[in-house]
């Protein structure tokens, strides 16, 4: 008996099977399922907020950069002439005075931020490693270091205001009962040379315990087994931390100096609180700096340049600090 088959293009569609509609046309469009506009009413409001506080602010910040709007132009700002890149060459001009400012407050700012992270990391992570295992006042003790934490930012620096007075402050009180400084001769530590002192010291106070939550937070998922094992080994506590913690702990410091980084290059109410808009050249760093010249002096667009240039610098380090830390990831891997 002969059988005979079908070319399959000439076949047609199986019994069983329902033709779907076309792409095109009424019949083929998606149907929306209800409630598709809840997540954009959700999120619209932060993205709004986000716009009135970020974005708008950046935008006119940088336009303003560009413009010579001193106090003769606050009332109409459409008068003030165009610029260009001007506001951006005095800054850059470290041979007059407004360069020469911009850059001492630049290398006052690099102090501060190399003290305050670099004491801060040290702290913390020594702190953390301490109270890693488990011992009677533990808890205790984490609380009470992370007091500076909780407590508000301006009534703790307000407190360490009153403290570093130079008659009536308890700083110099401690150093005159321990014979450290003549009761005639108590130093000043909010003006003058002493005034960097006075910032890194608070800044350092509010900036330790966040250190210390972080890593103490990223020790707990170290196993205790590798301590145990390499303990065994004949391993000291020195060589455990420097061969198991740090490097069980390298993504956490890495997020973590970034974040601190950041954070004390651009802190303005440490000094502004501490100072009370009266600091010194020595404690003139650069978010004060830019402060004084846009709201004191009101030379918005200088100001607005000057912002707009750390803004760069901060990107551009953040960046290469990126970069750098993604290829030690990589090698490590």
């Amino acid at each position: 008996m002969a059988v005979t088959t079908e070319h399959p293009t000439l076949a047609g569609p199986p019994a069983n099977t329902v033709p779907t509609p076309a792409s095109g046309g009424k019949s083929g469009k998606k149907r929306r399922l209800p409630g598709w506009w809840l997540p954009f009413v959700l999120i619209g409001p932060a993205v709004l907020l986000e716009l009135l506080i970020h974005v708008i602010p950046m935008v006119v910040g940088i336009w303003m950069s560009f413009i010579k709007l001193t106090q003769l132009y606050i009332a109409n700002w459409a008068a003030a002439p165009f610029v260009g890149f001007g506001n951006y060459s005095v800054s850059l001009d470290f041979s007059s005075a407004q360069g020469k400012a911009l850059l001492q407050s630049f290398i006052t700012t690099c102090i501060f931020t190399i003290f305050v992270v670099g004491i801060s990391w040290v702290l913390g992570m020594a702190a953390a490693v301490a109270l890693q295992r488990s011992f009677w006042g533990r808890g205790f003790l984490r609380t009470l270091f992370l007091i500076p934490y909780a407590v508000p930012m301006y009534a703790g620096i307000i407190a360490w205001k009153f403290m570093f007075q130079q008659q009536t402050g308890a700083i110099n009180y401690v150093l005159t009962s321990l014979h450290l400084v003549g009761a005639d001769n108590k130093p000043f530590w909010l003006i003058g040379s002493n005034a960097l002192i006075s910032v890194i010291v608070v800044a350092i106070w509010r900036m330790w315990p966040f250190a210390f939550l972080m890593l103490m937070a990223g020790l707990q998922s170290v196993s205790e087994d590798l301590y145990e094992a390499s303990a065994l080994d004949g391993a000291k506590p020195f060589r455990q931390w420097r061969s198991i913690t740090l490097p069980e702990l390298g993504q956490v410091n890495r997020v973590l100096l970034l974040v601190m980084f950041l954070w004390t290059f651009n802190d303005f109410n440490t000094p502004f609180i501490l100072f009370g808009g009266n600091e010194p050249p020595s404690g003139d760093l650069i978010s004060i700096h830019i402060y004084n010249t846009s709201f004191v002096n009101l030379n918005f667009g200088f100001g607005s340049a000057m912002s707009v240039l750390l803004l760069l610098f901060l990107l551009l380090v953040t960046g290469i600090y990126l970069i750098i830390g993604n290829r030690r990831s990589k090698d490590n891997a």
